[in-house]
């Protein structure tokens, strides 16, 4: 007779990846949402997220379903935390892995946008969530928080060319308060990873702002050869 794996003697249960996409526009940080198309909880708001194939990792499984259902490639993309509540989900027992991405707003995104009834929230008038997807959205809040302050992660929701005033409105977005303006400026030039353009933005105003660029190699030359510091409060 076979000899059965101890494996079969334990139950199994479904994992998911439910990724919080965050991205930066008019001056808001803003999270992205899709309408839900079945049970449980159809028609209401969620995290866009799904199940994790077996012949891929975590990471594999939130870039596919990332890349399905925003059509974006290439993204800053972090775990975030592991939600295992017995009875999270009323349909079975699923284990979700949360992660959180940083992307660029685009219009291209739109026509993607409206095929899975998915919409950009400003963080502050996000909609009722199904599941634990508030706690994952709070949760991912704190993190970005965090790493802003000490990483260049905040950069990857600039366009290519930025001010430095759409700099500071990205880092009060996040952390939710005013900077003074002369200090955050002095500060993130200080830091010698920032590339001056001879462009000017002129939306804001007749004279316009200077363009800058974030020079990621040099940010890795300054890490890895001079040990120096990312660092913004």
């Amino acid at each position: 007779m076979e000899k059965k794996s101890l494996y079969h003697s334990h139950d199994k249960h479904y994992v998911a990846v439910d990724s919080i996409i965050f991205g930066f526009n008019d001056n808001e940080l803003k999270l992205k949402l899709i309408k839900r198309k079945f049970e449980p909880c159809k028609g209401q708001w969620s995290l866009m997220g799904g199940f994790v194939r077996k012949n891929e990792s975590l990471e594999e499984a939130a870039y596919r379903i990332l890349e399905d259902l925003t059509g974006h490639k290439d993204i800053y993309l972090e775990q975030l935390y592991a939600y295992g509540n017995v009875n999270r989900d009323s349909e079975d027992r699923v284990i979700s892995v949360a992660y959180y991405a940083l992307i660029k707003i685009n219009e291209g995104e739109e026509e993607v946008g409206k095929k899975y009834g998915a919409k950009w929230f400003s963080i502050d008038k996000i909609p009722p969530l199904i599941f634990d997807h508030e706690e994952m959205v709070e949760k991912a809040k704190k993190r970005l928080r965090r790493k802003t302050i000490i990483q260049p992660i905040g950069f990857e929701l600039l366009p290519e060319k930025f001010t430095i005033p759409q700099l500071q409105k990205l880092y009060e977005a996040i952390h939710e308060k005013k900077l003074d303006k002369r200090n955050f400026r002095k500060k993130v030039l200080s830091m010698d990873v920032l590339t001056k353009l001879e462009e000017k933005d002129k939306k804001s105003s007749k004279r316009g702002a200077f363009l800058y660029k974030f020079d990621k190699d040099k940010y890795d030359y300054l890490v890895n050869e001079k040990g120096a510091l990312f660092e913004i409060k």
